[in-house]
């Protein structure tokens, strides 16, 4: 199939997940030490977080490359 992506650690994974398993995993003050960003410092949640990433890549891509390297 080509929907298929075998390679892919995030395949089937949600942004929104992703971003609810890291905050439970290292809570909000490790996150925003970890990855220097204000949704993470100023009044966090997921919401606001998600928001924030889905519009900013360079983000989105430490996230998810934080999510890969503690969960996988």
């Amino acid at each position: 199939m080509a929907d298929e992506q075998p390679n892919n650690p995030l395949h089937g994974i949600t942004l929104e997940k992703v971003v609810t398993q890291l905050s439970d995993h290292y809570g909000w003050e490790e996150l925003s030490y970890m990855i220097n960003i204000n949704c993470f410092k100023s009044d966090p949640s997921v919401k606001s977080s998600l928001k924030f990433l889905r519009k900013t890549q360079w983000a989105r891509d430490k996230v998810e490359d934080l999510y890969v390297s503690t969960f996988t």
